[in-house]
């Protein structure tokens, strides 16, 4: 189950748990609405309540990623466990990503 917010211009979506085969389908289908919507310039992934992420659920990330920046839209990551971040960094993805300690750090950005 994912929670999604509206910022104005920014969404900011937050799986929770375990994002893997089983859910993958659902999570990209909610980021590529979010991305494809005209009122969104920003979109973030808070992984804050993330405890697992498979190979399925980090294609999700790299396809929403690749489908922003064909959309000319921001996406980033945040709150990423130390777990997790290795599987980003052992891909060399997290080179790739534009990734945030917190939500207001990308929030911090955005007021710019």
């Amino acid at each position: 189950m994912q929670s999604v917010l509206v910022h104005p211009q920014t969404v900011v979506v937050r799986p929770q748990e375990y994002v893997n085969a089983a859910n993958a389908s659902t999570l990209q289908d909610q980021l590529t609405i979010a991305v494809k919507s005209e009122q969104t310039s920003a979109l973030l992934v808070d992984m804050q309540n993330v405890e697992s992420l498979d190979s399925a659920g980090l294609m999700v990330l790299v396809s929403t990623l690749s489908l922003a920046q064909r959309q000319y839209k921001r996406f980033s990551l945040c709150s990423i466990s130390a777990s997790i971040r290795i599987i980003f960094e052992l891909t060399q993805l997290d080179s790739i990503f534009e990734i945030f300690e917190d939500s207001a750090a990308f929030e911090a950005t955005i007021a710019e």
